[in-house]
């Protein structure tokens, strides 16, 4: 589906829910997605991306940040401790804070760069054993550990159960990140992004909707 098409159906949705124009920020999940169907959206005025993986995002980036200004690109795979250093200096925002020993540290290089990306916290709504993220019953003490940290927090993402309803895993997210101060809500993709407008998204990811089907992730 052509970006344009994407962008006014965000906009049909923040009007339906009552929401200010502009309210919701798209993020074109980039990941996995041949260098030509990127170039287009970009072409198309598109200037945030998504990615999963480190080092995909470290080949592919630097040099299209240089050929298109104003470009960010934000980490929303799970993030390996090992690959912190990388992804801090990469990403202008981390959507995948989810344990303790990875807030660490985060925090330690923040202190030690005396910058940081903007991160937002991880909360397995679904309690789902595969699924990365903190659990949301943990959700409250986790975000006070972060901020005790003097980590940026900027709100809380999930991604709700493939087979399930996801309105009330929006709900509870919106509850966790109010209750903590946390204005972001990081939640929606292709299939149900408008649900998530409607909950009180402030940042959708949205990639096949936009790139159609990615291609095979390349053997390690």
């Amino acid at each position: 589906m052509p970006l344009a098409d994407i962008r006014a159906r965000i906009a049909a949705a923040e009007v339906a829910a009552g929401r200010a124009p502009g309210s919701v920020q798209l993020i074109a999940v980039s990941k996995l997605q041949p260098a030509e169907r990127v170039r287009g959206v970009l072409g198309e005025g598109q200037r945030l991306f998504g990615e999963n993986y480190v080092q995909e995002a470290a080949h592919k980036w630097p040099a299209w940040r240089e050929a298109y200004p104003g470009t960010e690109v934000h980490m929303i795979g799970p993030l390996q401790t090992n690959k912190a250093r990388q992804a801090v200096e990469l990403f202008e925002c981390i959507h995948t804070l989810d344990r303790p020993n990875l807030a660490e540290r985060l925090a330690r290089m923040a202190q030690a760069r005396g910058v940081s990306p903007a991160m937002f916290v991880q909360v397995n709504t679904g309690a789902e054993p595969q699924k990365a993220g903190i659990m949301p019953e943990m959700a409250d003490d986790f975000i006070a550990a972060c901020k005790m940290m003097d980590l940026p927090l900027a709100g809380v993402m999930c991604i709700p159960p493939d087979d399930e309803d996801p309105t009330p895993h929006f709900a509870l997210l919106r509850g966790i990140g109010a209750r903590n101060g946390l204005a972001g809500l990081s939640m929606g993709m292709s299939s149900d992004f408008e649900i998530a407008v409607a909950q009180g998204a402030t940042h959708i990811r949205v990639g096949s909707a936009i790139f159609g089907d990615r291609a095979p992730r390349p053997a390690a």
